[in-house]
């Protein structure tokens, strides 16, 4: 099981932003991990590439338009949780 958790880098956040840090890092670690397991679910052989962009658009639609518009993952890291829903892998 592969664990997913999305951190937002304090230091790049107004004072708003940082004030709600801890419950938007888990408003977003909540969609990626939906939506990584629902790409799992339907995977069938696509490439990495595919099931990154897919799994950022399912994450993105599984947010608040405002949230989503600014929601960029290192791509990296969306790539390993890529790789891992290639490899069959639930996520936590």
């Amino acid at each position: 099981m592969t664990e997913v958790h999305v951190s937002l880098d304090g230091d790049d956040l107004n004072a708003v932003a940082r004030r709600l840090q801890e419950p938007l890092e888990a408003q977003l670690t909540s969609a990626l991990e939906l939506a990584a397991n629902r790409v799992a679910e339907q995977y069938d052989g696509q490439s990495e590439d595919e099931v990154a962009a897919w799994i950022l658009r399912e994450t993105r639609e599984g947010l608040h338009p405002d949230i989503a518009a600014g929601f960029e993952p290192d791509p990296e890291q969306l790539r390993r949780v890529a790789r891992a829903v290639m490899r069959g892998e639930r996520l936590a």
